[in-house]
């Protein structure tokens, strides 16, 4: 008597009857609320009044979120419910803070968001298929270290707040590192699909420490190093600690060695010892992250103005639009944390965290279900990104690692940083909805067995 595999079977649903993703039109409603309230009382405080642009802001976000919602239900029915929703609520908030802080900054970073959900609705509509970004890999690389490269080429990029990291057309000024981020994430994604078994077994020994083979390693090494070195060049520490950590990231998870992660770890670890003794700003900040009351009026005044902030609002908060973080200087870019906590207090600041654990959470949920292994990896980078800047800025303005100049994902003012992450928004959509449409594609698939038969699947 043969035993027969055990099977799990989905059902095709057809496109007419698919619902219109109502949980995430709710969840997205609930997030136009949010801040809509948020925005009438920091003006209500101000002026004791409602602004007059109440009903066109209203209208602005109203047709914002549809379309984006729109373009979700027609381009990826079947993707992911929540990060759009997450994403929505974080620049919510963001722009309430902003708006609270600088209200020309607040009619900017409107402008962004509408430029970054136009950038989403246009990579969804283009990108219809991962597979298409895997085959030009060595394209994004070098669209990638050249995004890098031109703000360091005299006369091209323009240096703002000690970091030479921007490119100024009139007026206009924009992160071209931005852009790189998601860039090199592709390449590093499609190389490290075609390699990760080679990586994994082959390696070299070196007396007792085992190094994998020089000729699959080097390409990425190459890429990496090449883009530390430019940001480090660029004074952008934030930047080179986040490719860096993406790059590691990724690497563990191709290979699933530990080995990788102990090893970058260890070379990050010299590499900052290095970057100490050589260049002053990385010394500056990381004496001021050990004793920021050694320099109270000077390169400590930012981080004690962030502690204060916190400790003011306590619990509670004092209220939008109650409290002082505009003593901080950069209260709306690098310490936009830091009103939060001291106008929303701690509720609201974990209320901050916990969307952003849910977006990361989310993002890896997705990596974790992908069938591809291109997407697989990319997923996960993406997500690695939005993670690791979180972190970094969030441990630098509560003083647990030395501050870095990133933003906030989401929540600061910049416009370029916005709408790179719609576009990170729009491409796990692209890769949860593949997912589903190829479990969906193949009715039946094998639930434990067949190793070969999903490789051959995963490949198609």
């Amino acid at each position: 008597m043969t035993q027969t595999e055990p099977t799990t079977t989905y059902k095709i649903i057809p496109r007419s009857r698919l619902r219109i993703r109502t949980p995430e039109l709710l969840l997205s409603s609930l997030a136009v609320i949010i801040t809509i309230a948020g925005y009438s009382l920091t003006s209500l405080v101000d002026n004791r009044f409602l602004p007059k642009q109440l009903p066109s802001l209203l209208l602005l976000m109203i047709i914002l979120i549809v379309v984006a919602h729109i373009a979700v239900w027609i381009l990826a029915p079947r993707a992911d419910a929540t990060l759009l929703p997450l994403a929505v609520f974080l620049n919510g908030i963001g722009f309430v803070m902003i708006s609270r802080l600088n209200r020309d900054e607040a009619q900017a970073q409107a402008l962004w968001t509408a430029v970054g959900i136009f950038a989403f609705v246009i990579t969804l509509l283009v990108i219809r298929k991962t597979t298409s970004l895997h085959r030009y890999r060595y394209t994004f690389a070098f669209l990638g270290l050249i995004a890098i490269i031109l703000p360091a080429i005299p006369g091209v990029g323009s240096e703002i707040n000690g970091a030479r990291l921007w490119i100024q057309v009139g007026s206009f000024s924009f992160q071209p590192g931005e852009a790189a981020k998601v860039f090199l994430t592709i390449f590093i994604a499609s190389y490290l699909t075609d390699t990760r078994d080679l990586l994994a077994s082959s390696r070299r020994s070196m007396g007792k420490l085992f190094i994998p083979d020089i000729k699959f390693f080097g390409p990425l090494l190459v890429a990496w190093g090449a883009s530390i070195l430019v940001m480090v060049r660029q004074k952008d520490l934030g930047s080179s600690l986040l490719f860096f950590a993406v790059f590691a990231a990724m690497l563990y998870i191709a290979t699933n060695r530990a080995s990788y992660l102990v090893t970058g770890l260890a070379f990050f670890a010299g590499a900052a010892a290095i970057a100490y003794q050589l260049f002053d700003h990385v010394r500056v900040r990381v004496e001021t992250w050990v004793d920021p009351w050694a320099s109270p009026q000077d390169e400590g005044f930012q981080l004690l103005q962030s502690l204060f902030s916190f400790g003011t609002g306590g619990v509670k908060g004092t209220g939008l639009g109650l409290g002082t973080p505009n003593q901080i200087p950069n209260s709306s870019t690098d310490f936009i944390f830091s009103a939060i906590g001291e106008e929303l207090g701690f509720i609201g600041a974990v209320a901050v965290i916990i969307a952003l654990l849910l977006f990361v959470a989310s993002g890896y949920r997705i990596a974790t279900r992908a069938q591809r292994p291109f997407a697989q990896l990319f997923a996960a980078g993406l997500t690695t990104i939005i993670g690791v800047q979180a972190f970094v800025i969030l441990g630098g303005v509560t003083r647990v690692i030395p501050l870095t100049g990133v933003t906030l994902p989401f929540v600061s003012y910049g416009g370029s940083s916005l709408v790179a992450n719609y576009v990170i928004v729009a491409l796990l959509l692209r890769i949860s909805d593949e997912t589903q449409r190829d479990n969906l594609s193949t009715g039946t698939i094998l639930a434990s067995s067949d190793a070969k038969e999903k490789k051959r699947f995963a490949q198609k």
